[in-house]
């Protein structure tokens, strides 16, 4: 399959979606789309228009000390915590400052923190930043990582969800179902795509894609 890019337009941002529709698998479900994000973690100019929207939709009596950022949004996360100190956010750790940094997996797939971060995330108010939300799996495991380490959760965010909330927890995201309406994704064991007879076009995941 080649892959055919469409770029989609959100509300309220310059930025834009590229996606391309098909049959792509992920690690916890098939879904109709393969959502690439690979310009706007990377591309200073794409990523500082992700940040600028995502401060919009945070309330300005939020405080934020730290940004754990996964599934490669460090560029994102980083121009976000300069808006967000544009803005006149609030941070209690004593630099004054909001802490970037990136969680490790064990072989259980669980966010472990070396010693050293440690302090960036106990006591500390964090937002949880990811790429894409789907099944909602990965987010509760950085939810679930987040609270275990004593970060204060103040909010979870993305650059394209199909979740408003994981459980309980809001996600406030740049792009989401109205933007991608006939977005779905199903257990790969009742995927109605695999059912019609249509073959896989790829492995994906928040890093990329391997044609099959």
């Amino acid at each position: 399959m080649e892959m055919r890019y469409e770029k989609i337009r959100g509300t309220g941002t310059n930025a834009m979606l590229k996606v391309v529709k098909g049959h792509f698998a992920t690690n916890h479900a098939h879904t109709n789309y393969y959502i690439d994000l690979t310009t706007v973690k990377s591309r200073v100019s794409e990523a500082q228009e992700i940040a600028k929207d995502l401060v919009h939709k945070y309330l300005y009596d939020m405080v934020v000390d730290t940004i754990v950022c996964m599934e490669g949004t460090e560029v994102i996360g980083t121009l976000l915590a300069e808006e967000l100190t544009k803005g006149g956010f609030l941070s209690l750790n004593a630099h004054k400052t909001i802490y970037i940094i990136k969680p490790e997996y064990n072989s259980n797939s669980q966010m472990v923190f070396k010693d050293n971060f440690r302090p960036m995330l106990n006591g500390k108010n964090v937002i949880l930043l990811t790429a894409t939300v789907t099944t909602g799996l990965t987010v509760n495991k950085g939810i679930e990582g987040v609270q275990y380490y004593g970060g204060i959760l103040q909010s979870v965010s993305a650059v394209f969800s199909i979740l408003d909330e994981v459980n309980g927890i809001p996600i406030k995201a740049v792009f989401g179902k109205n933007d991608l309406p006939d977005y779905e994704y199903n257990d790969y064991r009742n995927c109605p795509i695999c059912k019609a007879g249509k073959k896989l076009d790829a492995l994906i995941n928040p890093y990329g894609y391997s044609k099959l």
